[in-house]
């Protein structure tokens, strides 16, 4: 009969093929630890979709910190992910505050505010993209701290920026506004063209504005990247599918709001490319 880590790994197969292959370039040890690290992160991210409406998705928040607070009670215990998470939070010294601070961030996904400014998005980035960095980092290293958050930081930023571009057509269509208003007003770009779905000029340079916002995080990531040990390298690999995606909105053909596509092969052969040549994993 599976068992809670199982569970996690067909939910991470499933739903996060990127970081379901990046995880099977780490030691035997880690992999079940970081399937379950990664299922948290699947089902926090999910609960605007599956809830529909705030409330429930704030319910739904809620029943992650309370798993927390209880520390690996009985709520945990009936739950697969909960429950592998939890063994890996003790397991390895997880801090409980990055748990925290990732729900926390999750919760603007829940309502229809949009992102206030590039700082907001850079701190929402943080909490999320690059904490789970951080947090796979600890795994690989049996919980010993690796000094590599400000790496971390600029990879996760950079990811995530080049995720929530490539889903701006998704997020339109149900009046979620990632790219931040001030980079919007400095180009003259209106809310509700995009919400109308509407490529107007302005929009196009914000949107330009923002892929080379992080270019240049993947280019401070690449100049740690010295710095960073052979096995941290498992946690920053689905980073480097940032610069695969933002290319591809270069190209002439790009409509920001059709879900950027990049085939699997190509995302194959992008991760075991960046673990093959850690040093140019953000090239």
């Amino acid at each position: 009969m599976p068992d809670s880590f199982d569970h996690c790994e067909a939910l991470v197969r499933a739903a996060d093929k990127d970081r379901f292959l990046a995880t099977l370039f780490a030691p035997a040890r880690c992999r079940r630890p970081l399937f379950a690290l990664y299922a948290f992160n699947i089902e926090v991210a999910r609960v605007r979709e599956l809830a529909r409406e705030p409330m429930p998705g704030e319910i739904r928040l809620q029943w992650w910190r309370d798993v927390f607070s209880e520390a690996g009670g009985s709520e945990a215990r009936a739950h697969p992910v909960a429950a592998a998470l939890t063994n890996t939070i003790v397991r390895y010294r997880l801090p409980l505050s990055a748990f925290s601070d990732l729900i926390e961030a999750r919760a603007f996904d829940l309502y229809d505010d949009p992102m206030p400014s590039l700082e907001a998005l850079e701190a929402y980035a943080g909490k999320t993209s690059a904490a789970l960095i951080v947090l796979a980092m600890l795994i690989l290293e049996e919980g010993k701290s690796t000094g590599l958050g400000t790496l971390a930081g600029h990879a996760g930023i950079a990811h995530a920026i080049a995720g929530l571009l490539a889903s701006l057509g998704q997020h339109a269509a149900r009046r979620q506004l990632y790219v931040p208003l001030d980079v919007l007003r400095r180009h003259g770009a209106r809310v509700e063209d995009v919400f109308a779905g509407k490529a107007t000029l302005e929009l196009c340079a914000a949107l330009a504005e923002m892929r080379l916002h992080a270019r240049r995080h993947l280019t401070e990531a690449k100049a740690l990247m010295a710095s960073a040990p052979p096995a941290a390298m498992p946690a920053l690999l689905p980073a480097s599918l940032a610069r695969v995606m933002l290319d591809r909105m270069e190209r002439r053909s790009y409509d920001p709001f059709k879900v950027v596509e990049v085939p699997q092969w190509r995302r194959q052969w992008a991760l075991w490319r960046a673990a093959r040549r850690p040093a140019q994993m953000f090239d």
